[in-house]
């Protein structure tokens, strides 16, 4: 909190990434996390939560061994989670596993990841996680479990030492196994808060001097920022506090801004002819300057907040036509943004042209964003990069490395390697397994939610859930005989002892249809809750509330 001479006192404030809603809130509908009951509930949620994370993997990884692995992890680690950590174990690990595959990683990487936070937690020992998972799985397994504990070997906040785990873990291990432990990291970066004071520091330097830069490295950007954000948080809290109110007083309307701008700007390109002649479209991404990213410019660069002129900045990815001059399509937008904003003189770069040493090619041009003076408001600037998809793919891979520092390239082709030795291994293991019968492969791609779950559960194949099945699966779940009895009387339309898919999708049809009603009341509660505020903000009550709370903390 600031007083009233604007210095911090006696209060941390929480970093935005902190206080952002789980991965779920972020990318898509959310599981919802049921108490254990009836058999009904159970199987909903293991259903809910098996749909999600197949509908964010893709259709391009999608096999029946993809979805048969997924499913026998979720069925142990769902009952085995669901009391652990006071109902909170289960929550992070789904968090963890939609984070993995929103990360583009396979179903043996999210397996593992579901699996891993119930070993960590002590809900399922290794035993059972070789049995379910099978040999493939749990070698990564236990790879995740060895770059965990890589940092404490070595004093991490020595720059050699740290750059040597994270060198050791990039060469070493499973790459998988080190984005897996990534997710878990950024999670436990999250709940700092249950462990002792030394441990949250010790856990938020290994991240600030190892994982961040490792993710970074791998192409997790997103993970390297809000880990770095949160180390920031926990490891200078004062400091932080003076960059957070800085950011924070021009935000809300900084943002507005660069979606505004975002939207000018796609339009102005769709619609200009030259170019629409040369590329078959664009993607534009904006990005609002990081707390830890300010803090290096104006800390460890000595900048004044003046001089820091990319808090604001957008990348246009164009998409040239094959044949097409990438390099003028670039200079043609560079012109479409002339005309539309006020260039900022002597801020333009052209390393299309002259590309840098590196090979680096970009388009670099800074615009004035603030409204017209005299009364207009005052904005920072706004850094635009503009590239062809291409040259987008070197640069963010050339700048992935650069913030790992494996700046050697030999160690830049090594690591390529490394990332497509592991995609080979999970392709061995995820393979299309023949259909039971010896028929055809009982391939996944284009199955729909039902379809999959569905072959989870019918497991001889024969078009139908037995009895037998669903008693099977109700064990898994810690439930029992009785309930499974029940679900079938309410499941089983045509009363002949089992289900059919049609009669599976009916109460898929239910489970979607409660997981929409529930995300929507969630919605609608924030609204209302906002709308309905008896308390005025610009009142008296809340000026004795604010000034009753800033007393507090500085007496």
């Amino acid at each position: 909190m600031v007083n009233a001479g604007g210095n911090v006192v006696g209060v941390v404030v929480e970093p935005a990434a902190a206080v952002e809603t789980g991965v779920y809130e972020h990318h898509g509908p959310s599981p919802r996390l049921k108490s254990a009951g009836s058999g009904g509930r159970l199987m909903a949620e293991l259903l809910d939560v098996f749909n999600v994370l197949t509908e964010r993997m893709g259709e391009d990884v999608a096999t029946s061994s993809s979805w048969s692995l997924l499913f026998r992890a979720l069925k142990l680690a769902l009952p085995a989670l669901r009391d652990a950590g006071g109902g909170s174990s289960l929550a992070r690990a789904l968090i963890v596993a939609a984070s993995l595959a929103d990360l583009q990683m396979d179903a043996e990487v999210i397996s593992v990841g579901i699996v891993r936070q119930a070993l960590d937690v002590g809900a399922v020992n290794m035993a059972d996680a070789v049995v379910q998972l099978g040999s493939g799985a749990a070698a990564l397994l236990r790879e995740s479990l060895a770059v965990k504990d890589a940092p404490s070997r070595v004093d991490v906040s020595d720059e050699e030492a740290a750059s040597a785990v994270r060198k050791g873990c990039l060469s070493s291990y499973d790459i998988r196994a080190v984005i897996i432990e990534l997710a878990l990291k950024l999670d436990a970066m999250k709940h700092l808060d249950a462990v002792p004071k030394h441990q949250q520091r010790t856990t938020s330097l290994e991240v600030l001097k190892v994982y961040a830069p490792l993710a970074h490295t791998v192409g997790a950007g997103a993970l390297s920022k809000e880990m770095e954000d949160l180390s920031f948080w926990r490891l200078y809290p004062q400091a932080y506090a003076k960059i957070d109110q800085w950011l924070s007083d021009q935000e809300v309307d900084c943002k507005n801004v660069l979606a505004t701008s975002k939207e000018d700007l796609l339009r102005a390109l769709a619609t200009d002819e030259e170019l629409s002649r040369t590329v078959d479209g664009a993607d534009i991404k904006g990005r609002y300057k990081s707390r830890f990213s300010a803090m290096k410019k104006l800390v460890k660069d000595g900048r004044r907040p003046e001089d820091v002129h990319d808090i604001l900045g957008m990348r246009v990815i164009l998409h040239p036509r094959p044949g097409a001059d990438g390099c003028m399509a670039c200079i043609r937008t560079h012109e479409v943004i002339r005309a539309m904003w006020k260039e900022v003189p002597g801020r333009t770069k052209n390393y299309i042209t002259q590309p840098k040493g590196d090979g680096y090619q970009s388009l670099h041009v800074a615009v004035d964003m603030s409204d017209p003076a005299p009364e207009g408001k005052k904005r920072p600037m706004m850094e635009i990069q503009i590239r062809t998809k291409d040259m987008n793919a070197a640069a963010t891979f050339g700048h992935a490395l650069y913030k790992g520092c494996l700046t050697d390239p030999d160690e830049s082709q090594k690591l390529k390697a490394i990332m497509l030795a592991a995609a080979e291994v999970a392709a061995q293991h995820l393979r299309d397994e023949p259909a039971i019968g010896g028929g055809p492969t009982a391939a996944a791609g284009g199955a729909g939610n039902v379809d999959r779950a569905f072959r989870q559960l019918d497991k001889n194949g024969d078009g139908r859930i037995s009895m037998e099945e669903l008693t099977e699966l109700m064990d898994d779940l810690g439930a029992g005989g009785q309930d499974a009895e029940e679900l079938m009387r309410l499941l089983d339309d045509n009363n002949d002892g089992s289900l059919t898919s049609d009669e599976f999708a009916l109460f898929q049809k239910r489970v979607e249809l409660k997981a929409k009603l529930e995300d929507k009341d969630d919605e609608y509660k924030e609204i209302l809750k906002e709308k309905l505020q008896t308390v005025d903000k610009t009142g008296l009550i809340h000026v004795y509330r604010k000034n009753l709370s800033d007393k507090l903390v500085t007496n």
